[in-house]
């Protein structure tokens, strides 16, 4: 029998996944009351065919309920020049502040997707699941449009990657 071990501090947990380096994202979802958004880096590509997302979302995220409700989601992902729409989506203010002069259309479902991404989708949420402080949704991806070209926004220990041309990033150096 293996001795249990003791657990890991939150802080540790956070700075030791900081090292994955991870896209960056907005999520968006709409209802009758308007769009709501958020800045996500846990996006994953669960399957081809048929194709799949999945995005895990904070239980007290405004977005969390209305994407729970509608069964449906946005993705837009961001290039390394919407470093600005990464930290606007990303502060806990009323969705209407997140939207204000936020260049966006709206896709064949009518999820707003933001104008400038590299990619973008509309999601079908087809599966649930409560995990901890967290809800994962499974989407079937029932639209997708191609973006601009150019690198991507990256998210590497607690930092931003910056653009270096066109198509190459310069990762954060590791903390002093």
């Amino acid at each position: 029998m293996t001795a249990a071990l003791p657990p890991i501090a939150p802080d540790d947990f956070r700075r030791l996944v900081g090292r994955w380096a991870t896209g960056v994202s907005v999520v968006t979802g709409h209802d009758d009351e308007g769009d709501v958004g958020l800045t996500v880096n846990a996006l994953l590509s669960v399957a081809l065919h048929p194709p799949l997302l999945l995005v895990s979302l904070s239980t007290d995220a405004d977005s969390t309920p209305v994407i729970a409700r509608t069964g449906a989601f946005g993705v837009s992902v961001l290039a390394a020049s919407q470093r600005a729409l990464s930290e606007r989506f990303a502060r806990p203010v009323p969705a209407r502040e997140k939207f204000a002069t936020v260049a966006g259309h709206r896709g064949v479902g009518g999820l707003l997707l933001l104008d400038g991404s590299l990619a973008a989708f509309e999601c079908r949420v087809v599966d649930r699941h409560p995990v901890a402080d967290h809800v994962l949704f499974i989407g079937e991806v029932v639209h997708a449009e191609p973006g601009a070209n150019g690198p991507p926004l990256v998210f590497y220990r607690s930092r931003y990657a910056e653009a270096a041309g066109s198509d190459r990033l310069t990762l954060p150096a590791p903390p002093g």
